[in-house]
């Protein structure tokens, strides 16, 4: 019997009206008795020569609508599963190609031949990478000089890891399970750095980031203030992406102006909140970045730091505030939440880069009392089944 791919499951199968999973099918294909299948509207030609097998990419076969579709389907998948009536969903936002400012990739040495990339999808193979329409140019232009370099760091035979990402200054780079020993090798790297025009050059041998290029502090700009960036430190994937979500925890915090913003990182969303802002993070590195910020561009923000895991803020605490912002890591906020829903806050804007976590700790506000009145899907992870989300919480007049 021929049947019609009806959705995206969560790991980017077609799904049939029978509830069969296709890979690589795009919702309005057509899946004939003998297992061909017949390419429908919404399937999209991939762009990269290295889908299917890089890991980078999960849904290069399926066009933008298609793909929109698969975010929401996802959250509204993740809200039913726990019972939670779905809201009001606006239109996802979908970063475009080439625009991710931040990458880890794995390196390894086989002889003569140095392998860079993405590792292959379920798999420790890496991809060898030549060409990547996710990155941002300035990051992809870096793979070839960075992949000679780790064939000289690891030798014949040796794996290691890179992660670059974007600040104001350039590219950031840390290599990682590498050691750079003597004069002559240290004067090398700097050399390959100052060549590249890079902002940083760390390394870590298992010991934790050195760095060892840095000609002027590394630092990103959020909402119009310079932080400086620590190794390591969580910066969103892309720049349209960050303006998208930040525009949606302003919408949903509204005229609040004593906000909390509960895992704050760096203040991408603190620094862009108007009003007296408390920004908790449990990082240290990431608070102090923050903390020096805020203080040298004088603006209202007090810098918590706190394990909101082990010390979450109380109901007396909460209750001081008008709006919370909530941006957990993918583990989610259970037992914050469960304080939440015992507190009079009157409006919360909740970030999640997980739909699973995000609706089992939206079910613990809505059963203290909150309405969930609005989600806005977020795709800065294009191509992928990576999944994010801001929404809105409001309790009595909020």
């Amino acid at each position: 019997m021929t049947e019609n791919i009806v959705g995206i499951a969560a790991r980017g199968d077609g799904v049939t009206e029978s509830g069969r999973h296709i890979p690589f099918t795009a919702p309005g294909d057509l899946v004939q008795p003998d297992g061909t299948t017949v390419p429908g509207p919404h399937r999209a030609e991939p762009p990269c020569r290295h889908f299917p097998q890089c890991g980078g990419c999960q849904l290069q076969h399926v066009d933008d609508d298609a793909y929109a579709g698969f975010l929401i389907d996802r959250i509204a998948s993740a809200l039913t599963a726990q019972g939670v009536a779905v809201p009001h969903i606006l239109p996802p936002h979908i970063s475009s190609p080439m625009t991710r400012r931040r990458g880890s990739f794995r390196a390894e040495s086989r002889g003569r031949q140095v392998l860079l990339g993405f590792n292959a999808e379920k798999s420790n193979r890496i991809v060898d990478m030549r060409e990547c329409h996710i990155l941002r140019p300035e990051l992809f232009a870096l793979v070839e000089p960075l992949r000679k370099l780790m064939g000289d760091l690891l030798g014949p035979r040796g794996s290691g890891g890179v992660r670059m990402t974007l600040a104001d200054q350039g590219v950031d780079v840390l290599l990682e399970n590498v050691m750079v020993e003597g004069l002559e090798a240290t004067e090398a790297l700097a050399g390959f750095a100052e060549a590249q025009g890079l902002a940083r050059l760390a390394l870590d041998d298992g010991y934790g980031p050195q760095t060892r290029w840095e000609p002027q502090p590394v630092s990103v700009t959020l909402g119009g203030v310079t932080v400086p960036l620590p190794h390591g430190a969580f910066l969103q994937a892309t720049a349209e992406g960050e303006a998208a979500l930040v525009a949606a925890v302003r919408e949903a915090v509204g005229p609040a102006r004593i906000v909390a913003d509960l895992f704050a990182g760096l203040g991408t969303f603190a620094l862009s909140l108007e009003g007296r802002v408390l920004a908790a993070e449990g990082a240290r590195d990431a608070a102090l970045a923050l903390k020096g910020a805020v203080n040298r561009a004088q603006r209202p923000v007090f810098v918590d730091h706190r394990d909101l895991f082990r010390s979450p803020l109380d109901e007396q605490e909460l209750s001081r505030f008008e709006a919370i912002v909530l941006d957990p890591p993918r583990a989610g906020a259970r037992e914050q939440c469960q304080l939440l829903a015992r507190s009079s806050v009157p409006r919360m804007a909740s970030v999640s880069c997980n739909p699973s976590t995000f609706a089992r700790d939206a079910k613990l506000l809505m059963e203290g009392g909150y309405r969930l009145e609005w989600v806005k899907p977020v795709g800065q992870f294009r191509w992928s089944t990576h999944v994010e989300l801001a929404a809105q919480f409001t309790r009595g007049g909020g």
